[in-house]
């Protein structure tokens, strides 16, 4: 048996290549970096806080009228704190009343103007429109309630008693006491109505939701919008097939910050109404409510029972409020998360 030496010139087996591995990547953050970190968790931390406290305070300040009236609470429509007699079923009832009216008038007022400031107005005057909407929220609730009670006031009135005579079939525009067929009726009848304090409010909130709706639609993909016009669709087809859709999300976060603005609103609402404490569901006719408004008519002459019942009707306000503000900010942050996807 002979040995033959390995031949160094002969092809040698390849090698197994040793597996990838993903390198690891260390972060190395810089001072900068670690104190906008801690600015930003610490200021999300005490907005958190801030909300927990106002809770505690409205529920602990609240607390001697809720153990008093229990569930009767939210069943009661008078307001007696004196004689352990009272709830906020009607003033709960008038504030949400009135956020409908302010959300079915400011919603189509909003879309419209977003649509057009994004999809219709010329460049040079788009930045002129957003400026005169953003400054309308800029301006105080007592002017607003001002210009509600002495000017819009009596030209609005015709416009209800026109419903109420031809539409009083639906129990919202029925007017109890109207004479629809005397011309020379008095029309107070009409005033100080639910649907006059909505219309104003809802001008208070429109440039928020005109706003969200706004920031919306100019982030709808510019990608799908080309290919809708190559296609040959028209602005109107575009608007409707591609910018709705997308913005669909963020108009009705928009429309939800709007209601719960409108459901806090005070000042305008209590110079406007004529305040009743009945559960009033006829939003042409003199007479409404809302708990902002109760607290501001009873502040100031409240006992300390008194106050402790206004306490609760702010405490149920508050509660309904970020509920409200809540499921708005869920909405508006998912569409958001899609803003960025291309076609």
């Amino acid at each position: 048996m002979t040995l033959t030496a390995p031949n160094p010139a002969a092809p040698q087996p390849a090698q197994p290549a040793p597996p990838d591995e993903p390198r690891a990547i260390k972060r190395s953050a810089g001072f900068a970096d670690r104190l906008f970190r801690g600015l930003a968790r610490g200021s999300g931390g005490i907005v958190l806080v801030i909300m927990l406290l106002v809770g505690t305070f409205l529920t602990f300040r609240a607390w001697e009228a809720l153990r008093v009236a229990g569930w009767s609470f939210v069943t009661t429509s008078a307001w007696e704190p004196d004689s352990k007699n009272f709830g906020i079923a009607a003033v709960l009832t008038g504030t949400v009343l009135i956020g409908l009216v302010a959300i079915c008038v400011a919603v189509p007022l909003a879309l419209g103007t977003a649509l057009f400031i994004t999809e219709y107005a010329p460049r040079r005057i788009r930045r002129t429109m957003v400026s005169l909407i953003d400054l309308m929220a800029a301006v105080p609730s007592v002017v607003y309630g001002l210009w509600g009670f002495f000017f819009f006031q009596s030209h609005v009135v015709g416009l209800s008693r026109w419903l109420a005579t031809y539409f009083s079939w639906i129990p919202l525009f029925r007017v109890d006491g109207a004479q629809a067929d005397d011309p020379l009726a008095p029309l107070t009848v009409y005033t100080s109505s639910t649907l006059i304090a909505g219309i104003v409010v809802a001008l208070m909130v429109m440039p928020i939701t005109c706003s969200v709706m706004r920031e919306t639609f100019s982030q709808a993909p510019p990608g799908e919008r080309e290919g809708a016009y190559a296609l040959g669709a028209t602005r109107w087809g575009v608007i409707r097939s591609v910018v709705l859709p997308f913005g669909r999300g963020g108009a009705i976060g928009g429309t939800m910050l709007g209601l719960g603005r409108a459901l806090g609103e005070t000042i305008a609402v209590y110079m406007i109404i004529s305040p009743v404490f009945v559960i009033q569901p006829h939003i042409l006719e003199n007479g409404s409510n809302s708990v902002s408004s109760l607290i501001a008519l009873r502040y100031g002459s409240a006992g300390t029972f008194g106050m402790s019942a206004l306490m609760a009707a702010g405490l149920a306000l508050f509660l309904m409020t970020l509920v409200v503000n809540f499921i708005a900010s869920s909405i508006v942050a998912r569409s958001r998360s899609g803003a960025g996807a291309e076609a």
